[in-house]
């Protein structure tokens, strides 16, 4: 569907969908459909944009009908996420529209530490016999995953039809982790962090070819590169142009992991149905971003990468004698304010050791800043993480 039929038929004007009345999305019989690309070499095609399912999914069944009628068939959840309820919720959704799980490409993760129980009890949650791809959640090193036993989790899990395909997540030491995978010989998937913040890092494209050569499926998170403060009104004013493209800076930011040759589909978070229509609306959208869009972008991105923390861990918690989980949370840090994901932030703080809860306001963390290579105010965070999360 070209770009000026695609306005037509959803009556949106300037922004896109963001201003499009509710349902006009699936008002036609016959609703557009998202493209799909090929997914690693497995053979199988995904939507390029993928729905993330970190939010209250049970109390949220229409978002799931909507992106499943606009065929989003990339669904993205967790044992961990509203304690279980995510998973619940699309369980629910089965049971309503069973006819719709064999067109459903459903991905849930669980702690390297809890298997295999924890894929049984997600698969009772998911109201499902298996699921298409089982991640390990939050690897932040290749020996997490580079063990024997890991391995013959994973190919008795597909022997017995539980899942299909099996690969890991990952927030922190990105780089490193994909460019070891193609090694281990048997990660079907992996699941990263990339978006327009750090699309031009070396070692990060470097390691996106080499999974691409092995034939493993990439898979884009955080695509919108959310920060830990708000933006200046100067800083803001840097996206306005986008409003003159037609996209808002939400879906210009979208389709730069969509647009992504090597990745397969783009997640993004969708708890309320305007996003739900803006994303779709820029996922049916052809139009390509142009260099000027991806300046702005870069130019953007610059003037705001001081609160943007990268997950690279390694630099600032070296710094810290290895004993402080900064990465870990800066990322429920951001879930808090940026996701919607209040409950699944302070769980995951939760699950620290109290020692550690407890240290965190007190710890003198210079050196961290001293060692981050975006300079981030670590220790104000670090702190605010504690009042907020606790």
């Amino acid at each position: 569907m070209s770009r000026r039929k695609f306005l037509a038929v959803t009556g949106a004007v300037g922004l896109g969908s963001m201003l499009a009345p509710t349902g006009l999305l699936a008002a036609t019989s016959l609703p557009p459909k998202v493209a799909r690309k090929p997914f690693g070499k497995t053979g199988v095609e995904v939507s390029a944009l993928g729905l993330g399912c970190m939010f209250d999914i049970i109390d949220n069944q229409i978002i799931l009908q909507r992106a499943f009628d606009h065929g989003v068939n990339y669904w993205d959840t967790a044992a961990v996420y509203e304690k279980g309820g995510s998973e619940r919720g699309i369980g629910m959704f089965l049971e309503k529209n069973p006819s719709a799980r064999n067109e459903l490409f459903i991905t849930t993760k669980g702690k390297i530490s809890e298997l295999p129980q924890t894929l049984d009890e997600s698969l009772a949650r998911l109201k499902t016999d298996h699921v298409d791809l089982f991640l390990l959640h939050g690897v932040s090193s290749i020996d997490e995953v580079d063990r024997l036993k890991i391995r013959a989790f994973a190919e008795r899990a597909k022997q017995e039809g539980k899942i299909r395909f099996i690969g890991f997540s990952t927030h922190s030491n990105m780089a490193e982790c994909l460019m070891a995978a193609p090694r281990l010989g048997w990660i079907d998937a992996i699941l990263f962090t990339y978006n327009y913040r750090i699309m031009h890092e070396p070692d990060l494209v470097l390691a996106m070819e080499a999974c691409d050569r092995a034939g493993i499926a990439l898979i884009a998170m955080k695509t919108q590169g959310q920060r830990q403060r708000e933006d200046t009104s100067e800083q803001q004013a840097l996206l306005t142009p986008f409003a003159a493209r037609g996209f808002t800076p939400g879906q210009a930011k979208l389709k730069v992991a969509m647009e992504h040759p090597h990745i397969s589909t783009a997640i993004v978070q969708m708890p309320n149905l305007r996003l739900c229509r803006e994303n779709i609306a820029a996922a049916l959208d052809q139009t390509r971003l142009a260099d000027y869009d991806y300046a702005l972008l870069e130019r953007y991105a610059a003037a705001t990468a001081g609160t943007y923390c990268a997950g690279c861990r390694r630099h600032c918690e070296q710094a810290l004698g290895g004993t402080v989980p900064v990465q870990d949370v800066m990322r429920q840090l951001m879930y808090h304010r940026n996701y919607g994901g209040e409950v699944d932030a302070r769980a995951l703080f939760a699950d620290l050791p109290a020692r550690v809860r407890e240290q965190l306001p007190l710890l003198d963390y210079q050196g961290a800043e001293r060692a981050c290579p975006r300079h981030l105010p670590v220790g104000q965070l670090m702190r605010e993480a504690s009042g907020l999360l606790a």
